[in-house]
Order: C-alpha cells, then sequence, then structure tokens
C-alpha cells in the first residue's frame, strides 16, 4: 500500500516519536524526517506539525497533506498551503477523555476555590468557616467534539452548563446557544470555557469587548489557541476585576516569554500547552485508514474544510 516513503516536517522531539510510532503499527512504512526528505517530488502523504516557513513549496506531488493534531490553524495560515490536495486532520478518542480531565480539573480548582486555600496553607490559616465552594454557571464557548464532551462530563457532575456554538447545537441537558445569541449566552454564565477552533473568525476573539458582556468577576478557562486571546486586555480585566481569574493552556506567543507579566500574576494558572495531546500510536492507525481510502477513492475522514478553516 505504501510504494513510497512517508514525508514528516515537524520539530525532531515530536518526529522521533512518530517515527517509534510508526515502527509499531505500521513497520512497513518508510518515514523520512525533515533533512532527510531529499527528494520530495517522491513524497504522496506528507505529515506536518510547526513546519517551517515555505517548506511545502518543494513538494509537488501530494496526494494528501496531514496534520499531526486536532488544530490546523498551522497549515491554514501558510500561503504555501496546496489548495487542490486534501488536508485531514487527528482526531483522537483520547483527545477528549485528557482535555476534559483538564477543563473539570480547572473548574473545580476554582469552584472548590483552590486558589484561597493554597495561599491559606503558606500563611498557616485555618479557616474553617468561610464557604468552600463558590456558585458557578459554565459556559462553553464551543461545540465541537471537545467542548460537547467537556459540557457533558461538567453536567454529569451536577453543574448548570451552556454552550455558544455558530451553529445550532443539540445536545441533551446543555442550553445551547448559536449566532447571534453570543451575548445572551456570554450574560447567563460566570465561567467561560474556550474550545473554539483558530479561524479568521475567532482570532482574538477573547477580547476587551467580550469579558465586559460577561458578569464582573467571571472566570476563564482558554485551552484553545493563543491567538484567540488578547493577553493585554486580559490583563486588563484582571485588575479591573471583571475578571476574578484565568486557567490558561494556550499563549499569544509559545513558549510564553519569560518577561510576559502572566508568569507571576497572582490571578492566573500556567500550564505549557499540555491539556491534550495526540498520541502518536492512534494517529498513525488514522493516518494509514486514511491513506487506504485515497487509494480507493473513498470518502476521507476527518477532511479539514478549507472554507470553515478546521
Amino acid at each position: 500500500m505504501f510504494q513510497k516513503p512517508i514525508g514528516l516536517l515537524t520539530p525532531k522531539p515530536i518526529g522521533e516519536s512518530w517515527i517509534k510510532a510508526f515502527q509499531k503499527e505500521a513497520p512497513e512504512v518508510t518515514v523520512l524526517l525533515n533533512e532527510a526528505l531529499t527528494d520530495p517530488s517522491e513524497v504522496e502523504l506528507l505529515l506536518v506539525w510547526k513546519h517551517p516557513k515555505s517548506s511545502l513549496q518543494r513538494f509537488n506531488n501530494l496526494q494528501l497533506l496531514y496534520s499531526l493534531g486536532a488544530g490546523v490553524d498551522h497549515l491554514m495560515s501558510d500561503p504555501d498551503i496546496p489548495k487542490d490536495v486534501p488536508i485531514c486532520r487527528i482526531v483522537d478518542p483520547l483527545l477528549a477523555f485528557s482535555m476534559s480531565n483538564y477543563i473539570v480539573y480547572a473548574v473545580l480548582d476554582f469552584q472548590r476555590r483552590m486558589d484561597k486555600y493554597r495561599q491559606d496553607q503558606q500563611q498557616k490559616i485555618w479557616d474553617h468557616y468561610a464557604a468552600p465552594e463558590r456558585s458557578i454557571r459554565i459556559g462553553v464557548l464551543g461545540l465541537g467534539t471537545l467542548g460537547q464532551d467537556a459540557a457533558l462530563k461538567l453536567k454529569g457532575l451536577g453543574f448548570d452548563v451552556a454552550g455558544y456554538s455558530p451553529s445550532p447545537k443539540n445536545i441533551p441537558e446543555i442550553t445551547c446557544h448559536h449566532g447571534d445569541q453570543l451575548s445572551a449566552f456570554l450574560q447567563s454564565v460566570n465561567v467561560l470555557i474556550c474550545t473554539v477552533p483558530y479561524t479568521s473568525k475567532t482570532h482574538a476573539l477573547l477580547n476587551a469587548s467580550l469579558f465586559q458582556q460577561l458578569p464582573k468577576g467571571s472566570y476563564l478557562i482558554n485551552v484553545a489557541r493563543g491567538k484567540v486571546q488578547v493577553e493585554k486586555d486580559l490583563l486588563e480585566a484582571l485588575e479591573t476585576h471583571q475578571l476574578s481569574g484565568a486557567f490558561l493552556d494556550v499563549f499569544e506567543t509559545e513558549p510564553l516569554p519569560k518577561d510576559s507579566p502572566l508568569w507571576h500574576h497572582p490571578k492566573v494558572q500556567i500550564t505549557p500547552h499540555i491539556a491534550s495531546i495526540t498520541k502518536p500510536e492512534a494517529g498513525v492507525r488514522q493516518i494509514v485508514a486514511n491513506w487506504e481510502r485515497i487509494q480507493n477513492n473513498a470518502p476521507l475522514e476527518h477532511q479539514v474544510n478549507l472554507q470553515k478553516g478546521y
């Protein structure tokens, strides 16, 4: 089935983990990483993640282009993306498992006021009488696969959960908003979880105007993409108490610069874009299956809609 080598353009540590996964799941396949791709014309299947600028120009015989993750913004922002080649992305069932676990943790950390108790521990304060829980109404901004999974799990824990997506969604026991109902959605929640894909429409979505539509003192959890948020506006919202805090896994610039005020902000929790990471073994099986579909002229799974950008 694989008569020619698969090309892999990605930072070396990531690439090496994918090569190991191919050796385990599809040992018959030859995978060439970065500088080993000496003859781009023989590559018909190319796998990319954070690929170098202008690197796609060399590959003129592609039949399938693959993003090694659920996100495709690194491809959508590349002017050299081939317009006549199908693009697919990895949809790992364990992504939802990991992402929802992260989101549930972030919600419970805020709801159970663990920020207060961490501070109390440092100061040796035994505060038995303060209310140990915050009253929260959760809103999931983005009801794709990951957003829906998180919304349902939070609902299963007994929380009041609403969601918003551009198009109508019908999710049992979740109050779903869509289209021009964004403002009504924002006004109805005080914990906002952002799971939207990064597109031209979601660029800088989390800005001062959006924060002002939330009830004062709301809490933000962003596991989407860093360029969805405007960090200057976020910091201002924290200073004015429009936001009471934020739990952030993604940032405008990654790695987060050493001089970013977010590092030491007392109301901000930071993790280094690890909320959910694709497992290469599951990805290899999807890639092999879709390559077989290409050969048989069958519909592809998880193909990217270039008009929507995801």
